[in-house]
């Protein structure tokens, strides 16, 4: 919610004379600002009370105004009209007689011009005074307001000669999205420290932005945030899914709104292990500049009737506070794979769950990007690749020998090899049938190898490795085969096929039908 719209939803409330409005949020300063604007349009005193200071008005602080029963008894009192702030009134509502004094002020103030407002950061409301109180849930600044916030703060400093300032449009929009999740303190604190650091502020300073909200991911205990340390440089192939997440890299501007486009819902990647799916979240998270939640399903469920349902609300509201995000679900199968089940083992827990996650896939609004991975397509229930979920089902088969030669090379180099001193070509086609984590395993396992023999690694000992590896490919054969079969039809393909038509290449990519008998696991949950 907009301070606008807070404005708005409080002169109302207040005109219809709600008794008691209970406002959450952790901005006291902002929220106070707009309730003295709103006190002011509507012709109102306003008073606050803090259990430390009592009243901020000495004539309020007589008989003990410091606590809570006397400060309502002033409420009563009073002949003005008024709006009374009460600051974190949550932790004395456990207490019996402090309930039963907020119903008789509840009843008073349906017959006055004043009205009681709790602000607390904290929502705990006691059954009995459930009918009495309104709550109104202040959001962090949205994407207006921000930009108000952060172009006040550059206009008070950009007059300083010693900072330097190299903000044009595009980049002052991408600090003010950056800057979304954080209060408006918290955006202007970043700022600052930026300055404070070296002086100046540029396109360098997206990333300490967003380290500063892994605080907020550290505190939620539902999301991991992870490091932005790769790059699509250091993926090897996908070229399809590439350059379909370069098509959307620019899908969260202003400017795309005004072109028309929505903003991208997310990604699922399904495919063989070991092949770039993971890799593809971490790298596409870098490329864009957005912060990168990982969201473990294992550690939503548990044991307590309601907590999952309330865990899995709690992961989806802290990604939307840090919006725009992209938020990374590895191995989804193994989270929901009881979505579809009777509910006989959970009591429904996991289909309830899936649900919750599933009707906000299909009607999220905040610009979070969800980057979903498979390994096992079957375990996956149908609703997932229902259109409008998801912007698109990419399937990440085995490297072809031009990825594999791309994904050695990165591997050498990433170990401070050259590619050059090594015959990539003899490499890439000896590895037909690995992963790219088999074959950089295969690089690790050789430079072990020489290490304690005080050589340096060669083409020999990544081919001798090779020789003593079994890829996943002849382990997994049927269910490999099987997985592309179903995606051959189903699925888009994240590489871009090679030009080759013979048998050989046709029953890699999964051309071959399939024998008669046989069935592809789950063919009947496609949709």
């Amino acid at each position: 919610m907009g301070i606008d719209k807070l404005k708005e939803e409080l002169s109302l409330s207040i005109r219809a004379r709600y008794p008691i409005l209970y406002l959450v949020s952790w901005e006291e300063s902002r929220v106070h600002e707009a309730l003295k604007d709103v006190a002011r349009r509507l012709g109102k005193q306003i008073y606050t009370w803090a259990c430390t200071e009592g009243f901020d008005n000495e004539s309020f602080n007589l008989d003990e105004g410091q606590k809570v029963i006397p400060a309502l008894d002033r409420v009563m009192a009073s002949p003005e009209k008024a709006i009374f702030v009460f600051k974190d009134l949550h932790s004395f509502l456990e207490d019996h007689r402090v309930v039963r004094r907020l119903r008789d002020v509840a009843n008073h103030l349906r017959r006055s011009y004043k009205t009681l407002i709790i602000l607390s950061p904290v929502l705990k409301i006691p059954v009995e005074l459930e009918k009495d109180i309104n709550v109104i849930d202040v959001g962090l600044p949205d994407l207006a307001e921000m930009t108000v916030i952060l172009g006040d703060f550059l206009d008070a400093v950009k007059s300083n000669p010693r900072l330097e300032m190299q903000m044009d449009d595009a980049l002052f929009e991408r600090v003010v999205k950056s800057c979304l999740g954080l209060t408006a303190s918290e955006a202007e604190n970043v700022l600052a420290k930026a300055l404070v650091s070296d002086k100046r502020l540029d396109v360098d300073d997206l990333p300490k932005i967003i380290d500063e909200k892994k605080q907020i991911i550290r505190k939620s205990g539902m999301l991991e945030y992870f490091e932005l340390d790769e790059s699509m440089d250091h993926v090897g192939g996908l070229d399809e899914l590439k350059l379909w997440l370069k098509n959307r890299s620019y899908a969260f501007s202003e400017k795309a709104r005004a072109f028309g486009l929505p903003e991208p819902k997310g990604v699922l990647l399904l495919g063989v292990q070991g092949c770039g799916k993971s890799l593809a979240a971490k790298a596409t998270a870098a490329e864009w500049k957005l912060p990168l939640l990982r969201l473990d399903v294992g550690s939503v469920f548990n044991s307590y009737i309601g907590s999952s349902e309330q865990n899995i609300r709690k992961a989806i509201s802290t990604a939307e506070s840090l919006a725009p995000a992209v938020l990374w679900l590895d191995e989804i199968e193994k989270g929901f794979s009881g979505g579809i089940g009777t509910g006989h083992v959970d009591a429904g827990v996991t289909a309830r769950v899936f649900a919750t996650f599933l009707t906000w896939l299909q009607e999220k609004k905040a610009p979070v990007f969800v980057f979903a991975t498979a390994n096992e397509i079957w375990a996956l229930p149908p609703e997932f690749f229902r259109k409008g979920r998801f912007d698109e089902v990419f399937f990440v088969d085995l490297p072809q020998k031009p990825e594999r030669e791309s994904i050695f090379r990165i591997h050498l180099i990433k170990r401070h090899r050259k590619p050059d001193d090594f015959d990539v070509d003899a490499l890439a086609e000896a590895s037909h049938g690995m992963s790219g984590a088999e074959i950089e395993e295969c690089v690790i396992s050789a430079m072990y190898e020489v290490f304690p023999q005080d050589r340096d690694i060669t083409t020999a000992a990544i081919m001798k490795a090779m020789k003593q590896t079994v890829p996943l490919s002849v382990t997994m054969k049927e269910n490999i085969d099987e997985l592309r079969q179903w995606a051959h039809h189903r699925a888009r393909m994240a590489s871009a096929p090679l030009e080759d038509t013979s048998p050989a290449a046709a029953m890699t990519r999964g051309d071959e039908a399939p024998a008669e008998g046989s069935r592809p696991k789950r063919d009947q949950n496609a949709e």
